[in-house]
């Protein structure tokens, strides 16, 4: 990893003519162990889909190794996330396949230390978007979708533009 603290060393050194050697050469070695468990909910039919997902995710990351005390800690992320997509064909067909309207939701709530860091404690979004089958060709790509989020929680809120494909 590298740091914005690792440029400011650099700069507060050529500046000054220091020799501050808080960071090792900007870098950062550290592991993670943990994982997510997941729960997932599927129906598919002819005409809409349904995809249910709960997640519950656990990672401890801890620095080891350099010489710099400034950079040795650890951290944990620790969440659980429902996400939901709703998806029908719109009745028209392109490429030879039903042209899809896709409809998305999801919610996280943060636990342990990553709660409240970023001036909030949950984020929702809500989403929607088109995709589109190419499975009827020989092409790698097998689905290309586009979604259009808007996430939200407190003090935060944005958009998004998603883009994503099936193999």
């Amino acid at each position: 990893m590298t740091t914005d603290v690792a440029l400011a060393q650099d700069l507060l050194n050529a500046a000054y003519n220091l020799n501050l050697d808080l960071i090792d050469d900007g870098r950062m070695t550290a592991y993670g162990l943990g994982g997510s468990l997941m729960l997932d909910y599927e129906r598919y039919r002819d005409d809409y889909e349904i995809d249910v997902e709960f997640r519950y995710t656990l990672i401890h990351l801890q620095s080891f190794g350099g010489t710099s005390a400034f950079l040795k800690g650890s951290s944990e992320t620790n969440s659980a996330n429902i996400w939901a997509r709703w998806r029908a064909p719109i009745g028209a067909d392109f490429l030879q396949r039903p042209l899809r309207y896709v409809l998305e939701s999801s919610y996280t709530t943060f636990f342990g230390p990553q709660r409240g860091a970023l001036g909030f404690d949950n984020l929702a979004s809500v989403g929607a978007g088109l995709e589109l089958d190419s499975s009827a060709y020989q092409v790698i790509i097998s689905r290309f979708r586009m979604v259009g989020r808007y996430i939200f929680g407190n003090n935060v809120s944005g958009y998004s533009l998603g883009l994503g494909v099936s193999f």
